[in-house]
């Protein structure tokens, strides 16, 4: 079992290369930081997690940014979104961030994808939100064309590109590990379709059949050939018997929400986070 924290990282809370050095120091395998570019002033779309929107949804650093200072910061920590609203994002900008900062951290960057929940959201950003799922899926795909041709072109039903080059290639070959979010009917499906990694978030809504889809993916990744792909819990809250209940489930990471707070009331709920999950 690995163990990693997400977080927002803003500009009230701990600076990202300070909390990167203290979650390495810990022991921790990953630092996954969110996105969030804009949130519209509309309030239409419910917040999924119940009352108002938390005030860190609107003041997150760009994550590639943040990312760099956190990866300069450390040494063998790996460091992702969690997740990048790719479906908001334009590709080949966002092929070139990725290829960069896994170069400059050494191949180190797990690069996570969503869908993205906020409908005001998406259509400020020119997406239908209806065709979010396919986009997002069709972006990917087209980006990984451009890390590995010379010359790469695209042509999806939602994704056109003309042929272009786009480099540096990222340092991991084929391309960092794609870690798809989310807990609709069709994950799997998509999981199996683009991604490297599942990740699920079971508080949000609750997932009682987590189990069953982890050995649904199983067994279909073993009929397709791709063998074992990893199951990395998103937002968890950190708790012993649920950190042993999930490891039965066949869990492979469990990935801690970490509350914005102030550097040292940060690492105040950082070293209890690392303390229950016996790393400290």
């Amino acid at each position: 079992m690995q163990f990693g924290i997400v977080t927002f990282s803003t500009d009230e809370g701990i600076r990202p290369d300070d909390l990167a050095v203290a979650v390495e120091g810990h022991g921790f395998d990953h630092l996954f930081l969110t996105e969030h570019s804009n949130i519209p002033a509309s309030r239409e779309t419910p917040y999924p997690g119940g009352g108002e929107l938390p005030p860190e949804y609107l003041r997150t650093y760009d994550p590639f940014v943040a990312l760099t200072i956190a990866a300069h910061a450390t040494n063998t920590l790996r460091i992702g979104t969690g997740m990048c609203l790719l479906g908001q994002r334009d590709p080949i900008h966002t092929a070139k961030s990725v290829a960069s900062l896994d170069q400059l951290s050494g191949g180190r960057f797990l690069f996570g994808v969503g869908a993205g929940w906020n409908v005001e959201e998406m259509r400020q950003h020119g997406t239908e939100p209806r065709l979010r799922t396919r986009l997002v899926g069709e972006r990917v795909q087209a980006m990984k064309a451009l890390w590995s041709d010379d010359v790469a072109s695209f042509d999806g039903e939602l994704v056109r590109i003309a042929p272009t080059t786009v480099r540096p290639r990222p340092a991991q070959t084929p391309h960092p590990p794609i870690v798809l979010g989310g807990m609709g009917p069709t994950v799997i499906d998509r999981v199996l379709e683009y991604a490297d990694i599942w990740a699920p978030n079971p508080g949000w809504p609750p997932m009682p059949d987590l189990a069953d889809r982890i050995a649904e993916l199983r067994t279909r990744s073993a009929e397709r050939g791709r063998g074992h792909i990893p199951v990395y819990l998103f937002g968890m809250a950190a708790d012993a018997d649920r950190i042993a209940a999930y490891e039965a489930m066949g869990v492979d990471a469990c990935v801690f929400l970490l509350q914005t707070a102030p550097r040292d009331q940060t690492l105040d709920a950082l070293r209890l986070i690392a303390k229950t999950a016996g790393l400290t």
